[in-house]
Order: C-alpha cells, then structure tokens, then sequence
C-alpha cells in the first residue's frame, strides 16, 4: 500500500503501523536496533527528531521501501519488486 507522509505526525503514524504491521513490541524493534524501548515510544510520538539512518533501519526491520516521489509528476503504479540473486 501506497503511503503519502507530509508531516512529522503522519510518519510517527506510520512508523506505528509498520510496526504492529511486522509483529513486534517496542521492546523488540528497539532489541533489533540496538536503542531503547523509550527511543521506539518517543519516534512513534513525535517523528520530528527522526534521522535518516534510523528511518531507513527501521524500514529495514519493518518490511517498508521508502520512495521519493516528484509530487509534481503522477503518481504510477508502484514498481514491481526486484528479484536479487
């Protein structure tokens, strides 16, 4: 599925999602990640402080791709996932 984020609040949202999404606690995504039960609480309260080297670790255990989208070109089918071998 398709999210669209615009602020803070909307990925410290989605981050939530993704998370119950892959089956884990705080406690267990902050285990995976080396942090903090209370960083994982404080990213899914207020996503304002979030780095990128944390957003994508925490794509990377939750399943998610993160894409970056020209907003003024339209919106296509998103592509298809690549096969590694």
């Amino acid at each position: 599925m398709l999210h669209l984020v615009a602020t803070p609040d909307q990925m410290a949202q989605l981050l939530t999602a993704g998370r119950r999404q892959a089956g884990f606690t705080q406690a267990e995504a902050a285990a995976r990640l080396g942090i903090s039960q209370s960083r994982i609480s404080a990213l899914e309260t207020d996503a304002s402080a979030l780095t990128l080297a944390q957003l994508l670790a925490l794509c990377g255990i939750y399943r998610l791709q993160l894409h970056v989208l020209d907003k003024h070109q339209p919106v296509a089918a998103p592509p298809a996932p690549s096969v590694e071998w």
